[in-house]
């Protein structure tokens, strides 16, 4: 099939093609800006989780509070709020966490509902198409007062297209949709497991604090609790 042809079917069922044309341009929009936003976060996350928990060890808070304010990763808004809340129970500090992880969680998931929402409209909206591909096939089929290829096949060839190009917006909405999910899930497990090694270093330190002294700690020389 020539590139032509194939374009003029697209112009002829434009009340199908158009919307899903638009409806493509928007989802990889989408995708390419999550995947913008996602780069570098795993390996960002770790590093300063890394950098917080070694001056949390050294029990300097300072450094670790200004290591979180320079930062820009999701994961330092996270500790700051932590480190706000001072001699609470290690219940409420982990709840602090979950609802922070939470909101940052939210925030990575931004805009999957618009690829999602193509990806589901998509089939329907190539089916409308369909349906009105074969409308007008059945319309000419009426107006030469005879059957036929020739006389259908305008009709026939605008529903296949629709169809067709229905089915492609909607997997290729599906696979991104899909691929951010395993992505925003994979970055929040990070969040997790960072909040999870937050706290054990906080309640180190605290251990630590009550056994040794501060010059032994600020060494790094600390033991955990018996």
């Amino acid at each position: 099939m020539h590139f032509a042809n194939l374009l003029g079917m697209f112009q002829q069922g434009w009340l199908t093609t158009y919307p899903l044309l638009a409806a493509s341009v928007i989802a990889l929009g989408v995708f390419c800006e999550r995947l913008w936003r996602f780069r570098g976060l795993h390996d960002a996350t770790r590093a300063l989780t890394k950098s917080t928990i070694e001056a949390l060890v050294r029990r300097d808070l300072d450094r670790a509070q200004k290591l979180c304010e320079q930062s820009k990763q999701p994961i330092a808004h996270i500790f700051l709020e932590a480190m706000r809340w001072r001699n609470v129970p290690l219940e409420d500090l982990e709840r602090v966490l979950a609802t922070s992880r939470h909101e940052a969680a939210y925030e990575l998931k931004r805009g999957l509902w618009v690829i999602g929402t193509i990806g589901s409209l998509a089939p329907y909206i190539g089916l409308f198409g369909t349906v009105v591909g074969i409308i007008r096939a059945f319309q000419d089929m009426a107006i030469h007062g005879a059957g036929g290829f020739e006389v259908v096949a305008a009709g026939i060839s605008e529903a296949l297209v629709a169809t067709a190009a229905g089915l492609f917006v909607a997997i290729t909405a599906l696979l991104f949709y899909n691929y951010l999910q395993v992505r925003v899930g994979a970055i929040s497990a990070t969040f997790a497991r960072a909040c999870e090694r937050f706290v054990q270093a906080l309640l180190y330190v605290e251990a630590a604090g009550e056994t040794m002294p501060a010059t032994e700690a600020a060494r790094g020389h600390v033991v955990p609790a018996r």
